[in-house]
């Protein structure tokens, strides 16, 4: 009986034995053995073998990117606006002995990193430089933290400023000088499509004038182009007609009813040449009359 114990209590104890000398280390993950007190080695992922009661494995370490959110810190920009600034932080662990024994809190290290960076970069820009140069801030922060927390064994990956507050009274007047310069926009939009409209319609009406004008001339033009040809058909006309007194007479009465047409007409004077047409005429008809009956003998 008291050897079925004994061998039970060797049984547990090899067992016991047995797991602290097996370590399974999961994925991602970093075991840091201390031996006798001293740092010993860095346990990879995997099965690994240490010896009990000497060797010792520290807590494991997340080797994954991980992200950290601080706190809002009040910086003083340049121009004495004091604003609340949210920052987020991502970091990687890159060596585990680094960051066991380099540093005793890595986060709060990196916190207080952080906000005595953050407030060098902004006490040398203005609140609207601090507003619109994210980028060069959140790179400029990174490169510092980068480079001092490279002996930590971490890697600062990106830096974001999540959030920048300014005073509510700073941020109702930028609302103010914003809604001013758009209107101001608005009625610079305004007048531009007026002054546009204006040249458009004077312009406009400038070519109506001058095609009226254009019309107007090639119509006179023509008109007047009709009329010498027309003189000048009637001229040929008589001159190869050979007309005599007679017919220029009874001519100068036909025209004389479309001369007497008209409202204006009050007045009618009769040329020098329409009483020889008449007196013409009149010897015309009393010649022809003579020779009709002539006396007899």
């Amino acid at each position: 009986m008291e050897g079925l114990i004994v061998i039970g209590v060797l049984a547990l104890f090899a067992l016991f034995v047995a797991a602290k000398t097996i370590k399974i280390i999961p994925q991602a993950r970093a075991g840091v053995v201390e031996r006798l007190g001293r740092y010993s080695r860095t346990l990879d992922p995997g099965l690994a073998i240490i010896i009990p009661f000497i060797d010792r494995v520290k807590p494991l370490i997340d080797l994954r990117e991980q992200v950290v959110s601080f706190r809002p810190q009040a910086v003083i920009t340049q121009d004495n606006v004091t604003v609340n600034i949210d920052t987020v932080l991502y970091f990687t662990i890159t060596d585990p002995r680094g960051v066991t024994y380099e540093v005793a809190n890595p986060l709060q290290a990196i916190e207080q990193l952080t906000v005595t960076t953050l407030r060098n970069v902004i006490g040398g820009l203005t609140l609207e430089d601090t507003l619109t140069s994210r980028d060069a801030i959140n790179t400029q922060l990174r490169s510092v933290l980068d480079e001092a927390t490279g002996k930590w064994g971490i890697r600062v990956n990106r830096v974001e400023l999540k959030s920048i507050d300014p005073p509510a009274t700073i941020q109702e007047a930028m609302e103010k000088q914003m809604r001013a310069e758009r209107d101001r926009r608005a009625t610079i939009l305004q007048a531009e499509g007026v002054k546009a409209s204006q040249i458009l319609t004077a312009e406009g009406e400038k070519q109506s004038a001058v095609l009226k004008a254009e019309g107007a001339k090639q119509a006179a033009i023509l008109r007047a182009e009709g009329e010498s040809k027309a003189i000048e058909t009637v001229f040929r006309a008589i001159h190869e007609g050979r007309p005599d007194p007679e017919l220029l007479s009874y001519q100068y009465l036909q025209m004389l009813p479309q001369l007497a047409q008209g409202d204006a007409n009050k007045i009618f004077v009769i040329p020098s040449e329409f009483s020889q047409a008449l007196g013409g005429i009149a010897n015309r008809f009393t010649g022809a009359g003579t020779n009709a009956h002539p006396p007899a003998p």
